[in-house]
């Protein structure tokens, strides 16, 4: 950043600059009043930023410079206030970037309420960009429009034993064999409770319930979208098919 060296008056600046420095005449000092400010505990005011938005084209249409601008407004702060000081910055940024040049400006200068509003932009177009859905076999997670969604090991289990088996009907029978081989006897499902572990994996599937489906009178198949990303493990999966 560099401070502005000054310019020559242009034509008809004279008289604005002069109607800026008749403020401080024209308001008692017992009128003005300090902006309700909530100010946190253990801080206080130490000054105040004002940010101008205006490029040099502007800025010429209108009769002045920007360097020029800025010592006549340095000036009219000095007879104001004499104990202020001032430090003067340019605001630097791509060309024919667009929007609207107060906020180009707040924001390459790290006004922290503009930055804020820029990284909650950007996270919206990144949740954006993220739609859908994306299935880790590696690290055993779920997540839709890149929220977390959570899964119990057993409905995990039974979500890629169909993304395993992609494009493929895998009968009820097939699921009790592959997915509760090795449990008691008492806690194997049959084929009535298989679909009520399927109806509670499709309802956290939420809106994309519909990669899980039904193949009436048989089992169900995993039909993967458009929207849908897998990521495999780094080594084959012990699942056999």
């Amino acid at each position: 950043m560099t401070t502005i060296l000054s310019k020559p008056f242009a034509s008809g600046t004279q008289k604005r600059v002069s109607d800026f420095k008749r403020v401080r005449e024209i308001t008692p000092v017992s009128d003005q009043q300090t902006p309700n400010l909530r100010i946190p505990e253990g801080k206080e005011i130490r000054g105040f930023a004002l940010y101008v938005g205006l490029d040099e084209v502007k800025a010429a249409s209108d009769g002045i410079s920007l360097a020029a601008l800025v010592e006549h407004l340095k000036t009219a702060l000095a007879e104001a206030a004499p104990s202020a000081q001032t430090y003067a910055s340019v605001a630097l940024a791509p060309v024919a970037s667009g929007g609207r040049d107060v906020d180009v400006v707040r924001l390459a200068l790290g006004d922290p309420a503009a930055v804020a509003q820029q990284k909650a932009h950007e996270e919206a177009e990144r949740k954006a960009a993220n739609k859908g859905v994306v299935i880790d076999l590696s690290r055993k997670r779920l997540l839709l429009d890149d929220e977390l969604i959570p899964l119990t090991f057993k409905e995990f289990e039974l979500l890629q034993f169909f993304v395993l088996r992609e494009g493929r009907t895998v009968e009820r029978l097939e699921l009790i064999n592959g997915l509760w081989s090795d449990a008691p006897e008492e806690e194997v499902p049959n084929e009535r409770t298989i679909d009520v572990h399927v109806r509670r994996l499709r309802i956290k599937l939420g809106q994309y319930q519909d990669i899980v489906r039904t193949v009436r009178g048989t089992g169900y198949r995993f039909d993967r979208h458009a929207d849908v990303t897998i990521l495999f493990t780094a080594t084959p999966s012990p699942d056999v098919f």
